[in-house]
């Protein structure tokens, strides 16, 4: 498979009662691939895989699958702490028929980089699935840096990185040093940046609400290298990308966009907690405005759902 485009890591709608809400994700899923997505992942971050059981993480995986019904790649997220239960989430995306799959550093381990290396390395032999690496170490605590890429960077299944350190250098060094490792953008603020940079496509949880929006700014930038239009369309999702990135409220500003497009995202499950009401109304008027701004522009709006 070749990883490019938008590519949103899908919510998990949930029941009032925190239960998975599949007939929900069935919603999302057409929802995203009608407004012009290149690709979908599950299981990973915004999708709340950290509040999920193993048997909810793996069933997910075949759900999914099973929804998509070929008409994008789907990536399955399998971080985990310890080593075997990421080739275990592993086996079990590529046994439901997942395309490729998101590994990241193992969270609290803080391995060196020799030790994330071997770590990436036993889940490629193990699973032999196209890898997108997922570097995010506010998350993780562990930063993948130089020694990392050069010891995985050889493995032909490792194409693509989903950035999401924030560092404008990590940015420059993947650029400039691993061109063999396809870039995307996992930090939604400096999407523009990126895509300056070479990006071959954006991993955005904001993509769950406007696709269309995400799309546009990707065709501007990576298609048809306008980057004046590129500017202007970023200038107007800043306010939006700002709140999702620095707030703190990343996953619940998601699903309260989604339902105000009319699409069943639910509750986010526990320890997290829903916005506030003083919270959502500057979320409404972000969005109210990002859209009318965007309309000026020619930027067709992502519709609600059907």
């Amino acid at each position: 498979m070749e990883f490019k485009g938008v590519i949103p890591p899908v919510i998990t709608p949930h029941h009032d009662d925190g239960a998975i809400d599949k007939d929900g994700l069935a919603v999302m899923i057409d929802f995203l691939i009608d407004n012009g997505v290149h690709g979908l992942i599950v299981g990973g971050t915004t999708g709340e895989y950290y509040a999920q059981s193993h048997d909810e993480r793996i069933a997910l995986f075949g759900l999914t699958h099973e929804l998509v019904r070929q008409r994008c790649p789907l990536i399955a997220g399998i971080a985990a702490i310890r080593t075997a239960d990421c080739i275990d989430y592993g086996l079990a995306a590529k046994a439901a028929g997942c395309d490729a799959i998101l590994v990241s550093s193992p969270y609290y381990a803080v391995p060196t980089q020799l030790e994330l290396a071997n770590h990436a390395l036993q889940i490629d032999r193990a699973v032999n699935l196209p890898i997108m690496l997922y570097n995010y170490p506010h998350r993780t605590g562990t930063l993948m840096q130089d020694e990392f890429f050069d010891r995985v960077g050889a493995s032909h299944n490792v194409r693509a990185i989903k950035e999401s350190s924030g560092d404008i250098n990590q940015l420059h060094l993947l650029a400039r040093e691993y061109p063999h490792i396809d870039l995307f953008c996992g930090m939604d603020d400096q999407a523009l940046e990126f895509f300056a940079w070479g990006a071959k496509g954006w991993v955005c949880g904001g993509g769950n609400c406007l696709p269309r929006e995400h799309v546009a700014l990707y065709e501007a930038c990576v298609i048809n290298n306008d980057f004046v239009r590129g500017r202007q369309i970023m200038a107007a999702l800043l306010p939006f990308m700002r709140i999702l990135e620095q707030s703190g409220k990343f996953i619940q500003s998601i699903k309260h966009a989604c339902r105000l497009q009319g699409l069943p995202s639910g509750p986010v499950r526990q320890p997290l907690r829903e916005l506030t009401k003083e919270q959502k109304r500057e979320l409404n008027t972000v969005l109210s405005t990002l859209r009318a701004t965007l309309l000026k522009l020619g930027v067709e709006p992502t519709g609600a759902a059907q």
